[in-house]
């Protein structure tokens, strides 16, 4: 049983800024880091172990070599590994999107649907994002709204500010808005249907693709459903938060202030992402921590121990 450091996959789209470099102390060469996929087992980018004797080794090798049970016997029922965590940082606002569910993404695109959430880490003043629409639409309105640009006129903007949880199932039309750095938990997907892009261009000078035709069969034409607002539970020396739970994750946000006594049962593996602070975590293995820190701790590893002032994100399956 383990508690070992990651290292992340970085992706540079066109939105991104350099929060993620600049606040996070990411080491990564891009001029732009959209993303850091700070849990991965994702073919598009895989976390690396950081510490430790597996030191190297990307985190679907740790997994192979130490056995599938160290993810805990929730991950049973899912053949791949369940979930993918990020940091994003949106400098410019990202494509108007939809993610498929399981049924229709496995049918279509050979992998997990994406039912995700998201934790607003930072924003600027007056910052919004896409969440759903205003009311229910038809299908055919639904069409012609994207073949005539009108569709966010009935799109629903939602200002945001530090600490706002958006829970976003499969089929909910969304978009990051500018000025926001989020912290994500999603299944383990990457399959993203863009419907409206702002007239932007790739790197090869193009506009980016859409997918439009795949938008109209799994999007969801009505307002998106509210996760709801669960209490701040007091311990000895920290409070724990309930941000969403569903078949694919549970996610809670830590707010240390001087020591949390945790546990990773054989039931899940346990991901600590930090927001902010350093300190360190202890269990049969100590692994010292600061703000951007991803964290992971096997199944059946037991009682560990956060020492130190911090706010993180806890995530189990």
């Amino acid at each position: 049983m383990a508690i070992v450091k990651l290292s992340p996959a970085f992706k540079d789209y066109i939105w991104g800024g350099t929060r993620l470099r600049d606040d996070f102390q990411k080491d990564c060469d891009f001029d732009k880091i959209a993303e850091s996929w700070e849990l991965s087992c994702h073919k598009d980018g895989e976390s690396v172990i950081a510490t430790g004797e597996d030191k190297g080794l990307t985190l679907s090798q740790y997994i192979e070599k130490h056995g599938r049970s160290i993810l805990g016997s929730d991950c049973g029922k899912f053949e791949n590994f369940p979930i993918l965590i990020k940091l994003i940082d949106a400098k410019d606002n990202l494509s108007v999107q939809v993610h498929p569910n399981n049924e229709y993404a496995q049918r279509v695109e050979g992998e997990y649907g994406k039912t995700e959430m998201w934790y607003v880490v930072d924003c600027d003043e007056g910052a919004e994002l896409l969440y759903g629409f205003k009311k229910e639409i038809s299908k055919d309105e639904f069409a012609s709204r994207i073949a005539d640009n009108t569709l966010l006129e009935v799109t629903q903007n939602v200002p945001v500010h530090k600490g706002d949880v958006f829970f976003i199932e499969a089929g909910t039309l969304h978009a990051i808005g500018k000025g926001i750095l989020i912290a994500e938990i999603q299944q383990n997907s990457n399959t993203t249907y863009r419907i409206y892009d702002y007239g932007r261009v790739g790197k090869d000078g193009k506009p980016r693709e859409l997918h439009v035709e795949k938008a109209k069969d799994v999007t969801s034409l009505a307002p998106a459903k509210q996760y709801p607002d669960t209490p701040v539970k007091q311990f000895d020396g920290y409070t724990k938060k309930l941000m969403a739970s569903c078949e694919y994750f549970t996610t809670f946000v830590l707010d240390v202030q001087s020591k949390a006594v945790l546990e990773a049962d054989d039931k899940s593996f346990n991901s600590i992402l930090i927001l902010d602070g350093e300190g360190t975590v202890t269990g049969k293995d100590t692994v010292s921590f600061k703000k951007g820190d991803s964290i992971f701790i096997t199944a059946g590893t037991g009682s560990y121990t956060i020492d130190g002032r911090c706010k993180a994100i806890l995530t189990t399956v």
